[in-house]
């Protein structure tokens, strides 16, 4: 077990926990991430589709977590259970439920409006507008709120959560600044190499928050996870790999005809797709079975370490069976009879796979020290491929993600340039003053404790970064219809002006 689990960010009054004991204190921290705004705001934030296009039913951020949080704690339960082969390792590297369900509750807080659409854009803003080197990434910015925006009474600043939580929430335990040379030929996930070097797709801690994810993390082993954050993570890929099945298929996006083309193409024309070449099997032309081929020769070269030939099909031939020639056969009515297939294949899918995960093999960059056996890698990453494959890139979703980058282009410029106007900026909403100073206070931290292997601005940018990270950060904390009406009220447009709220 890693000592100091417990320690927080701030030492508190004894009075401020009710129950002592370590366990006390991570039930404290999930009912300060509970009780938190950013988690109710995520009631109103699009997980892939929005609700109002698509209805009430269909998962927004906070369903989401309450799903996620759900799944780890079954997770963790049965991994530490009497009977389980995995109890000691569980236990060896610190295996708490509630902390599990802690960190499931607070992984998607950072989620800018939008969906994952918001995060690419505010990347883009950050780094080829604002001047910040490390842009935008929703796991850094949660990391960011739950130590440095989100507020609670027993600490100046963020949730003053315990160095086991903050740990466990860091799926990406770095920063956008990875030194090549401290890393191997095999890369974790969220990183790639390319021709100029080290790529940082995915990371957990702007520059300015640094020193506080290393002091959480101290003891754990450089750009590992820690087991309580591989419970999570896993979890979060189980609930989304079936949720979003569940929505596109209740919404009616999943077509039964071309998605089983596409896998009865695969399934019968195995041997003569393995024959083509890799612009062929992308050519507009290429037969039925083709974007699930690529997907197998996608893993082979990714994921060596769990890639099989033959689990590959027979994880096709499985939900072929189930999705496609099942659940997909009957279209969504709303009735009770497809409500109770939905909810039947649902919660089948849900209990194979949160049963099926076991220690990952040592030693595999590309795997937290929890993984899916192999039969269920298999079958959760082509439950992604449906979704990624008949739904992401429909033109119609793409042409209203265009119209959304817009709105926060205007929102993110339009700020930053109130922010900076010298004759209006007094007028600026109380709330983005006071994130412009707690950024502008993080970046001359961050020159005076000087974490190893972070870039240190010079004195004469801490007040640009300040306003930069802290425009940023205000956008990336409104919901959907608050993004809309901040945009539109810059752009002179009244009609959503009431709907802004408290938030400015």
């Amino acid at each position: 077990m890693i000592a100091g689990r417990a320690t927080r960010q701030v030492a508190e009054p004894r009075s401020s926990v009710e129950v002592t004991g370590e366990h006390s204190q991570f039930r404290l921290d999930l009912e300060r991430i509970r009780f938190s705004p950013y988690f109710s705001r995520l009631s109103a934030v699009t997980q892939v589709i929005a609700q109002p296009g698509a209805g009430p039913l269909i998962h927004n951020r906070l369903t989401h977590s309450i799903k996620v949080t759900a799944v780890a704690r079954a997770i963790a339960v049965g991994l530490t259970d009497a009977a389980s082969p995995a109890r000691e390792f569980a236990l060896e590297h610190g295996c708490d439920a509630v902390v599990v369900q802690a960190a499931a509750s607070a992984h998607d807080l950072g989620h800018p409006p939008f969906g994952h659409l918001g995060e690419r854009v505010l990347d883009r803003l950050a780094r080829e507008s604002l001047g910040l080197a490390d842009g935008f990434e929703g796991n850094a910015q949660t990391y960011r709120i739950i130590t440095a925006l989100d507020v609670c009474a027993a600490a100046p600043r963020g949730l003053n959560l315990t160095a086991a939580v903050r740990s466990a929430v860091a799926k990406y335990p770095w920063t956008r600044f990875v030194d090549a040379a401290d890393l191997g030929d095999a890369l974790p996930r969220g990183l790639r190499r390319t021709e100029a070097g080290i790529d940082v797709v995915k990371f957990s801690a702007y520059d300015l928050d640094a020193d506080d994810l290393i002091a959480a993390r101290r003891g754990l082993p450089a750009m590992e996870q820690s087991l309580e954050c591989s419970i999570m993570d896993i979890a979060d890929d189980i609930a989304y790999s079936i949720h979003d099945v569940d929505d596109f298929y209740r919404a009616g996006l999943l077509s039964h005809g071309s998605v089983a083309r596409e896998f009865r193409g695969w399934i019968s024309g195995a041997p003569q797709l393995r024959d083509l070449s890799d612009a062929a099997l992308s050519s507009r032309s290429a037969p039925a079975g083709s974007a699930l081929e690529r997907l197998r020769r996608k893993i082979g070269r990714s994921d060596a370490w769990v890639a099989d030939d033959e689990v590959f099909a027979r994880a096709v031939d499985e939900v072929a069976d189930d999705l496609v020639d099942g659940l997909l056969a009957t279209p969504f009515d709303g009735s009770i009879l497809s409500e109770r297939a939905l909810s039947s294949f649902t919660n089948r899918w849900i209990s194979h796979l949160q049963t099926s995960v076991v220690p990952a093999p040592g030693g595999v960059a590309r795997s937290g020290l929890v993984t899916l056996d192999r039969r269920a890698w298999h079958e959760v990453e082509i439950l992604k491929f449906v979704h990624r494959y008949f739904i992401l890139d429909r033109a119609d979703i793409t042409m209203y993600q265009r119209g959304l980058s817009r709105v926060l282009t205007r929102a993110v410029k339009g700020l930053t340039a109130w922010v900076t106007d010298d004759d209006d900026r007094d007028r600026v909403p109380q709330r983005l003053k006071e994130l412009v100073d707690i950024a502008s206070d993080g970046y001359a931290r961050l020159r005076a404790v000087r974490p190893e292997g972070v870039p240190v601005p010079a004195a004469s940018e801490v007040q640009r970064l300040g306003v930069a990270r802290g425009v940023v950060d205000y956008v990336a904390s409104l919901s959907d219809d608050q993004a809309l009406a901040v945009s539109e009220a810059l752009d002179g447009r009244p009609d959503r002006l009431w709907e802004i709220g408290h938030s400015l």
